[in-house]
């Protein structure tokens, strides 16, 4: 079983930036890709970015593409989320998920691991 536990979430105003981490732990972690996916009141857990396992692939949504950027740290059972000039609409609660893969995955059907979620709240 893996254990993934997300950071950094808060409250912060248009433009600002936030860094979300997410540590995973449990069996050993090998061949996961990683991804980061939100949700929105009243709205479906959507897709944000995802990173493959070596972390020499990167996918993004096409919201996001250009502000977020996907890394993986040192050791590779961490995985961050850099969000640069966040924007009202971005503030959902966000969750990472870990896929036994090597590539990148953008549906959440193939992620078998979950995190609590932490919550972004951006203000207009």
């Amino acid at each position: 079983q893996v254990q993934l536990v997300e950071s950094g979430g808060g409250l912060v105003q248009a433009g600002d930036s936030l860094r979300l981490s997410c540590v995973a732990s449990g069996r050993t972690f090998s061949n996961y890709a990683m991804g980061w996916f939100r949700q929105a009141p009243g709205k479906e857990r959507e897709f944000v970015a995802a990173i493959s396992w070596t972390g020499s692939s990167t996918s993004y949504a096409d919201s996001v593409k250009g502000r977020f950027t996907i890394s993986r740290g040192n050791a590779k059972n961490t995985v961050n989320l850099q969000m640069n000039s966040l924007k009202f609409e971005d503030t959902a609660v966000y969750f990472c998920a870990a896929a036994v893969r090597f590539s990148t995955a953008t549906s959440a059907d193939t992620y078998s691991y979950w995190g609590q979620g932490t919550q972004v709240t951006v203000s207009s």
